[in-house]
C-alpha cells in the first residue's frame, strides 16, 4: 500500500514537471494559425451519423452527445462558409 501511494505521488510530480518543461519551452511560440472551418464541417458530417447509429445499437442515450457535437461542428462549418 505503500508502496502505491509513492508511486502515484512520483508519477504526479513526474508529470506536472513535464507539462511545466513543456509550457516553458513553448511560452513564446503562440502563433495560431487561420481556422480551417471546412474540416468543422467535415468532422460534423462524421459525428452526427455515427452518434446516432451508436446511440441506436448499444440502447444508450448517453451516446446522443456525439450527435450534437456533430450538429455543433456542422454549424459552425456552414456559418463560416465563405472562410472555406
Amino acid at each position: 500500500m505503500e508502496y502505491t501511494i509513492t508511486i502515484l505521488i512520483l508519477g504526479g510530480l513526474t508529470l506536472a514537471l513535464g507539462l511545466g518543461v513543456l509550457v516553458w519551452r513553448n511560452r513564446g511560440n503562440l502563433n495560431q494559425g487561420e481556422t480551417n472551418y471546412k474540416a468543422f464541417f467535415i468532422m460534423g458530417t462524421s459525428f452526427l451519423p455515427l452518434g446516432i447509429v451508436l446511440s441506436a445499437a448499444t440502447d444508450n442515450p448517453g451516446l446522443m452527445g456525439i450527435s450534437g457535437l456533430g450538429v455543433a461542428y456542422l454549424a459552425i462549418g456552414l456559418k463560416n462558409r465563405d472562410k472555406w
